[in-house]
């Protein structure tokens, strides 16, 4: 049977784009697993998103634009207590971002409400989740609240027995884990210890310059690979620098193409991860390096064309659009 399918858990929130200096705002529906599930959607690729949406406004807008992108959201749960995030991004004059807290304080969200209890129970068929699927991609926020976490660990651990490699964007997103207050030196380091044992599971890791540095001490993907028991495939980002990377014994660092047109990176690191795991699905024996740094490129083309329009879902490229771009830019 040909594994074909990828599932994305995690979390689906609202970032709330503050544009400086004028200070004027607009929701767009993201979230770093629910934008790979839509990116990956728009590439070809069989995708299912797995999260707690919110029983609101923003919950069906969610739900309206999975099914119009053709995403399979049957074990999505909806909580009908708890909204659906919204996260304050503002955006500076280069296009960068940065987080600025949340727009409604309370004591849960949503995404926070995934719960392990209902995927034990008959409502949900676990081996027909899992049926002909390839990579289970996550990231590391739901690990911030218990519950939600105790989720994320059973479907992982299925996942893994299940012979479905397990993908981790570490995501690192401090203010997830902050709450409503400023976390203490000890509680940071917790939450960095948390994270780095849940990295174990991947048997994909995808890094940014400054994780890596956080979460092991150096930016060095093989090195990184050498120290965790899986030997993972290790991808480490940069924004518009060069990407290291150490994937299927093969260690190389590859230039991206750049635009002076960056209009928002939000979500750019998600279109990226996404063209990657598109390239990866397909493969019917071992890469090369040259395919690798060829499925590299064709990845960060992905996460440059999200950054040229605002919000992280609706910029996010075909892959028709992806190789149009290769073929006028790409050396």
């Amino acid at each position: 049977m040909i594994s074909s399918k990828v599932i994305c858990i995690g979390e689906a929130l609202v970032d709330q784009i503050i544009n400086n200096p004028e200070g004027n705002c607009k929701n767009y529906l993201g979230g770093a697993p629910a934008n790979v599930a839509c990116a990956l959607s728009k590439l070809g690729v069989h995708t299912e998103f797995v999260g707690c949406l919110g029983d609101d406004e923003f919950g069906k807008e969610f739900i309206n634009l999975f099914r119009d992108l053709g995403v399979n959201i049957q074990s999505t749960q909806v909580d009908k207590n708890c909204s659906t995030r919204i996260i304050k991004v503002c955006i500076n004059d280069e296009g960068d971002r940065s987080f600025a807290g949340f727009v409604n304080s309370q004591k849960n969200f949503a995404d926070e409400m995934l719960d392990r209890k209902v995927f034990e129970s008959s409502e949900i068929s676990l081996p027909t989740l899992f049926k002909e699927t390839k990579y289970f991609i996550t990231g590391t926020n739901l690990l911030a609240s218990d519950k939600s976490s105790e989720a994320l660990l059973f479907l992982v651990e299925y996942a893994s027995k299940s012979g479905v490699s397990i993908v981790i964007d570490a995501n690192w997103r401090e203010i997830f884990w902050d709450k409503l207050d400023k976390s203490s030196q000890i509680q940071r380091q917790d939450h960095i210890q948390k994270i780095k044992k849940f990295l174990l599971n991947g048997d994909i890791l995808k890094l940014s310059n400054e994780e890596a540095i956080l979460f092991f001490g150096n930016n060095n993907p093989l090195l990184i690979s050498q120290s965790l028991s899986k030997k993972p495939d290790v991808i480490i980002t940069n924004g518009d620098k060069p990407i290291s990377w150490f994937i299927n014994g093969f260690q190389d660092t590859t230039k991206v193409l750049k635009s002076p047109r960056i209009v928002d990176t939000t979500g750019a690191g998600d279109s990226f991860l996404a063209g990657l795991i598109s390239r990866f699905i397909n493969r019917k024996e071992d890469f090369d390096k040259d395919s690798l740094i060829n499925h590299i490129q064709f990845a960060s083309v992905c996460g440059l064309i999200s950054c040229l329009g605002e919000g992280a879902i609706q910029p996010q490229p075909n892959i028709n659009q992806v190789q149009d771009f290769l073929k006028l830019y790409g050396s």
